[in-house]
């Protein structure tokens, strides 16, 4: 049995907070630069030339990529034999972004009642999943997520005569409803099957997989390049202000379901998909 003790997980929590809010991940930046050969748009390819310079100024200065540093949604895959001491593992995550987004400088965004409205002053508390799994380690993954491209995701109980093509007219129209308030070139995360929540899930959960990774299920793989291709037919380009260039990925993730549903969920998120991770 593999003991950590809670400081440990503090700091690296703290860490990834700070680190995923400064440095834009390298699979996404490539997909940017790649984006540029294929934007015909002349205000479309400055967009994107910007978003790339703001990436290499945020690292190099050591500050947020952008204003809206997230919620802290932080994924941790525990290990069954690992023993974690000194505290509980739910409150070192939320100290480690309390101290992540004190540290780093970063925007406090959560209120602590969604109708009172009153911040908590430190980004806390984290929305938290647990996943335990074989093996002795605790592997934690934060991705912080912006509310301009949460606000723009959708959840739809379709019936199973919906099919294929229902789920492809639920993820376009989330998409073009959207439109420029999600800051495109954006990535969008799909959930299909499971529950109403579990759909939910599954969509955020495909955020966090790299924008160049397609799925290892063919029909998945498939339906991930042809909403790619018709999103981008869109128009709406980079910052809504037209072109090829909307979306950099459609990450998809499949579950089983009822043989009564078909529970589909469209999490976008701006080009600032942001996540980092740590295994201890």
């Amino acid at each position: 049995m593999k003991i950590i003790d809670i400081k440990d997980i503090i700091e690296a929590v703290k860490k990834l907070c700070i680190e995923s809010n400064y440095f834009l991940n390298d699979d996404v930046l490539v997909s940017l630069k790649n984006g540029l050969s294929k934007e015909e748009s002349p205000i479309g390819k400055g967009i994107i030339e910007q978003l790339i310079k703001n990436a290499s100024i945020a690292r190099e200065d050591h500050m947020a990529i952008c204003q809206d540093t997230g919620m802290a949604i932080v994924f941790a895959d525990v290990g069954q034999d690992v023993h974690i001491v000194g505290g509980s593992l739910s409150e070192a995550i939320n100290e480690g972004v309390r101290r992540g987004y004190q540290e780093g400088y970063l925007r406090k965004s959560v209120v602590k009642d969604p109708i009172l409205r009153v911040n908590t002053g430190d980004n806390t508390p984290a929305v938290i999943y647990y996943n335990i799994v074989p093996g002795d380690t605790l592997k934690i993954t934060v991705a912080p997520k912006g509310f301009g491209s949460e606000n723009m995701s959708a959840l739809k109980m379709l019936k199973p005569s919906d099919g294929l093509e229902g789920v492809k007219k639920v993820i376009l129209e989330t998409v073009n409803q959207a439109g420029p308030n999600p800051c495109p070139p954006i990535v969008v995360g799909v959930g299909i099957g499971g529950t109403f929540e579990k759909c939910a899930f599954l969509a955020k959960k495909a955020l966090s997989r790299p924008v160049d990774l397609r799925s290892d299920i063919e029909y998945v793989r498939k339906l991930e390049e042809e909403m790619l291709e018709q999103i981008n037919a869109l128009g709406i380009g980079p910052s809504g202000l037209g072109g090829r260039v909307t979306a950099l990925a459609v990450n998809i993730e499949v579950f089983p379901t009822h043989i009564a549903g078909l529970p589909v969920a469209v999490n976008i998120s701006c080009h600032a998909t942001r996540h980092a991770e740590a295994l201890l």
